[in-house]
C-alpha cells in the first residue's frame, strides 16, 4: 500500500469512469492504493523550532513530537513534491561517503537536487578523514563553503567529531553505532502500510547493529514493541536498550528468532557482517546461520507479518530469495521512502 497524489490517480482513470468520487475509489481500491491521511493546513505544518540549524547524529537526539513531525513532513513531500521544488534553492550538500553506498547516495543527491540545492560528493580516496586532514579541519573548511554535511562513516566518533567542529548541520549518513535515516524511513514505511505506530510490533532478527540501535530509539519514542533475537555475544549495544528502557521503551532481547517473530508486524533483518566486523565474515556465517529469514520463519511469524531489509541484501544468507522477492517484503518501499525522508530532514534542520 502506498500514499499517492490524487492527481496521479486522477491522470490514470480509465476513460469510461465519469463519476469523479466513485472513480477516485474504485481505482484506488484496486490498485490497492491507501489514500494520504487528510492533515489540516499541511501547507502550514509547524516546524519544531528545536529542529531548525541542528545536527541529527542520532535518533536519540529526537523528542517524540520532533519524529512526528519529519514523519509528516516527509508524507507531505511525497504526496506533493512539486510544492518543495525550491524550498532549499541554491544551498549545497557536501557528502563525505568513507564507504561506496547505492540508496544513501542516491536518495541525498536527488534530495537535494529536487529541493533547489546541490550536491558535492566526496569518497573516500578524495578526503582522507584523519589521515590527509584532521577532522577538524575538515569540519571548518567545509562550513566555509556548504551549507549541509551528511557523512557515511565507519567510526561513530568521526561523525561526533564533525558535528563538535563545524558550524553547519551535520547528518549522520551512517556510523558503525547508528543509522538514524534508515531508520526514520523504515518508520515512515511501517506507518504506511500498517497506518499506524504505537502497538506496532517489529522483530528483528540477526545481529544487534548500527541499524538495530536507531530502530530501537525510534521505537522508544513512537510507542513501537520491540523484540531483537541475536546470537549470544550479538546483542545490541547495552547502552542503547537501558536508554530505551529508562524512556518507557517495550524492548525484549531473546535469542530464539522462532520466539521473537510470533505475531510480530513485521520482521526485520540485516546483513550478518556489519561496518566494522568485516574481519568476522567468515565465522559469522556459521553462527548466524540459524537467524536466516526464510519461509519457515515468515509462517511462524503469522500472515500479518511483513519483511523489512535496508539493504544491501545477500541473498541466501540473511534472507531467501523467496521471502525478499514475496509481496510481504517492504525492502524496496523502504529503498523509495529513503528519498522522501531525505528531504523533509533537509527540509527540517536547514533554514
Amino acid at each position: 500500500m502506498t500514499y499517492i497524489d490524487t492527481w496521479t490517480v486522477k491522470r490514470s482513470w480509465p476513460a469510461s469512469c465519469s463519476n469523479t468520487h466513485e472513480a477516485t475509489k474504485d481505482f484506488m481500491r484496486k490498485l490497492k492504493i491507501v489514500p494520504p491521511p487528510v492533515v489540516a493546513n499541511s501547507a502550514a505544518l509547524a516546524r519544531p523550532s528545536a529542529l531548525a540549524n541542528r545536527h541529527l547524529i542520532s535518533l536519540h537526539d529526537l523528542t517524540p513530537p520532533e519524529i512526528d513531525f519529519l514523519l509528516k513532513q516527509a508524507q507531505g513531500v511525497k504526496v506533493n513534491p512539486a510544492r518543495y521544488r525550491d524550498a532549499l534553492d541554491d544551498l549545497t550538500l557536501a557528502m563525505i561517503f568513507e564507504k561506496p553506498s547505492l540508496r544513501n547516495r542516491v536518495t541525498f543527491e536527488l534530495a537535494i537536487s529536487q529541493l533547489g540545492g546541490r550536491a558535492l560528493y566526496m569518497g573516500a580516496d578524495e578526503v582522507e578523514l584523519g589521515k590527509r586532514e584532521a577532522v577538524k579541519d575538515v569540519a571548518r573548511n567545509l562550513s566555509r563553503l556548504v551549507d549541509v554535511i551528511v557523512a557515511r562513516v565507519r567510526q561513530h566518533q568521526t561523525v561526533l567529531e564533525l558535528a563538535e567542529h563545524a558550524s553547519v548541520t551535520v547528518i549522520n549518513g551512517v556510523s558503525d553505532f547508528e543509522h538514524p535515516c534508515q531508520a526514520l524511513g523504515d518508520y515512515l514505511t511501517l506507518l504506511e502500510r500498517k497506518g499506524r505506530l504505537a502497538d506496532v510490533t517489529l522483530a528483528w532478527v540477526g545481529d544487534g547493529n548500527n541499524v538495530a540501535h536507531s530502530l530501537i530509539y525510534g521505537a522508544a519514542r513512537l510507542g513501537v514493541h520491540m523484540r531483537i533475537a541475536t546470537p549470544a555475544g550479538h546483542e545490541p549495544d547495552r547502552s542503547v536498550v537501558a536508554d530505551a528502557k529508562r524512556e518507557g521503551g517495550d524492548v525484549v532481547l531473546m535469542h530464539d528468532p522462532l520466539d521473537a517473530v510470533v505475531g510480530a508486524d513485521a520482521v526485520y533483518t540485516d546483513v550478518w557482517t556489519s561496518i566494522g566486523f568485516e574481519d568476522q565474515a567468515d565465522t559469522r556465517q556459521e553462527t548466524f546461520r540459524p537467524y536466516q529469514v526464510n519461509a519457515q520463519l515468515m509462517r511462524a511469524a503469522g500472515p500479518q507479518a511483513l519483511f523489512m531489509h535496508c539493504q544491501p541484501v545477500h541473498r541466501g544468507e540473511e534472507v531467501t530469495d523467496e521471502v525478499m522477492d514475496s509481496p510481504r517484503s517492504l525492502a524496496y518501499d523502504q529503498a523509495e521512502n529513503r528519498l522522501h525522508m531525505q528531504k523533509a530532514i533537509l527540509l527540517a534542520l536547514l533554514p
